[in-house]
């Protein structure tokens, strides 16, 4: 089959690989239909590479029909069709009962310290292959895939994988009080569709902050206060004071993580990482890692006194210094974390209907063949051609 294969710092190829295969009874293959490209994947693309080995397949963000199944699946057939949740979880164990599918206690990562396994995503999480190909075997094929109704179009249905759960989920740990004021950092796709989920959940004010026009005025057009950071030499936190009668807003989503600008240092030590051989590059990503934390700062001042602060973006520095007095002083509340995606299906399914109270229908701002791949990566990552989000078809 074809597969988007990483081979290196910014170089993703499409190769041909074997099949995926049945391994366990109750595993299932899936064709893929549709499978999206992840802002999370650009930390691949640019920063993780010494987790990552030459071929590994990527892709988190998949959906498709069932077209093979092994002798104990019964939860579905062959034919149905299904979007597979980012995180593989068994669902059945004590963490995915409360609702910590992230934290999975049969696919925790126990060798490297990390929560349950992701589909394409670096040894950290498993190296377990991605759904960037034709077709994905998925394992607890009765308990893991998600099955949806055939008829709309993927785009329905295929941000069920990790943009719909993961912006569902940074609202929820937002806290935002009804009728209340909410600043989203970053209008990639996470952070734009959490604004969608914040009026849709009654924010009254949702203020977004980016500094790429098209991202500016696609929220816009979703009825978001839009702020140009690029017009805030010393960032946007006096702004957002100026639009919620100077406290700041309830809350702040940081939908960016370690891909912020504005820290030239951090940036510097990131590039200068990706340098090094694997042996030397990891402990000093796990032990000395410096983040790029412009976004994080500024949530920290735009938030409110006694205000939420909501991190959704990925950072990966073991070593980066917090204003933990600032924090302390203003009374913040922090939540973070990989989205749990099944904890948050029931809570979602209801507004993917055909009056798409959240135009997930036309979220895409792109559509590819799957060997356009790697074209698609490099405009992405330099936030070009307007895209906020691709979806591959294989």
């Amino acid at each position: 089959m074809r597969a988007l294969t990483w081979q290196g710092k910014r170089d993703v190829r499409i190769d041909e690989v074997p099949d995926p295969r049945i391994e366990k009874p109750d595993d299932i293959i899936v064709r893929v239909t549709s499978t999206g490209i992840c802002g999370s994947d650009l930390h691949l693309y640019e920063v993780f590479g010494p987790y990552l080995d030459p071929g590994d397949i990527l892709g988190h963000e998949t959906m498709g029909m069932v077209v093979e199944t092994g002798p104990e699946v019964t939860g579905v057939a062959v034919g149905d069709r299904v979007v597979i949740p980012f995180n593989i979880s068994c669902n059945t164990c004590w963490m995915c009962r409360r609702g910590l599918q992230s934290q999975c206690e049969t696919t925790q990562v126990t060798s490297m310290g990390s929560g349950a396994a992701l589909f394409g995503y670096t040894k950290l999480y498993g190296q377990v292959p991605g759904g960037q190909a034709e077709y994905l075997r998925v394992p607890f094929g009765n308990t893991l895939p998600i099955k949806v109704p055939d008829g709309p179009p993927d785009d329905r249905f295929v941000y069920l994988s990790d943009v719909l759960p993961t912006a569902w989920q940074a609202v929820e740990y937002a806290g935002i009080p009804p009728g209340g004021s909410v600043t989203v950092l970053g209008l990639g796709p996470i952070g734009d569709m959490a604004t969608r989920i914040a009026r849709l959940r009654g924010a009254e004010q949702v203020i977004g902050v980016d500094l790429v026009d098209a991202r500016l005025e696609r929220a816009r057009r979703h009825g978001v206060t839009a702020l140009d950071l690029g017009e805030h030499d010393k960032g946007p936190g006096d702004a957002v004071r100026d639009l919620t009668q100077g406290r700041g807003s309830d809350a702040v989503i940081d939908a960016v993580g370690l891909e912020a600008h504005g820290a030239p240092v951090a940036q510097a030590a990131q590039w200068a990482t990706g340098l090094l051989p694997d042996k030397l590059a990891r402990p000093l990503m796990e032990y000395a890692g410096v983040d790029r934390l412009g976004a994080l700062l500024t949530g920290i001042d735009a938030v409110r006194r006694g205000g939420t602060l909501s991190i959704s973006g990925v950072y990966g520095g073991a070593a980066s210094p917090l204003p933990l007095l600032t924090m302390f002083d203003k009374q913040l509340q922090v939540r973070m974390g990989q989205a749990n995606v099944w904890r948050w299906i029931d809570d979602i399914r209801p507004h993917l209907t055909d009056d798409d109270p959240l135009d997930v229908d036309g979220f895409a701002t792109h559509h590819l063949p799957l060997r356009e791949g790697p074209a698609a990566y490099a405009t992405f990552q330099a936030k070009e051609d307007g895209m906020v989000k691709t979806l591959l078809k294989p």
